[in-house]
């Protein structure tokens, strides 16, 4: 079973993912990315789908045109956990 964060690794998510901002009345970080347009978007959103497979942890997303929103939360851990951290951060370092 995949753990929820500790109190001190909650401590530290806005230093190690400063981009990311906690989503108000869920366990669960978000990021908002804008793009030159369409084909840039979906070109970064496949990108993150190879990773996030590789990883076997899938975000919830919406796309528009040249915005897309990534949302992050372990299902299974009810929450945040060490697996949306490291997802996260993969994703920060495509971006």
């Amino acid at each position: 079973m995949v753990e929820k964060l500790s109190a001190a690794e909650r401590a530290v998510l806005a230093e190690a993912l400063p981009a990311w901002r906690l989503v108000e009345g869920r366990d669960a970080i978000t990021r908002s990315f804008r793009f030159k347009d369409f084909s840039e978007a979906w070109g970064f959103m496949a990108r993150v789908a190879l990773i996030a497979e590789a990883q076997d942890h899938h975000p919830e997303w919406f796309n528009v045109w040249n915005r897309v929103e990534i949302t992050l939360s372990t299902h299974d851990a009810g929450g945040l956990s060490a697996r949306d951290v490291r997802l996260a951060k993969a994703i920060d370092a495509i971006a």
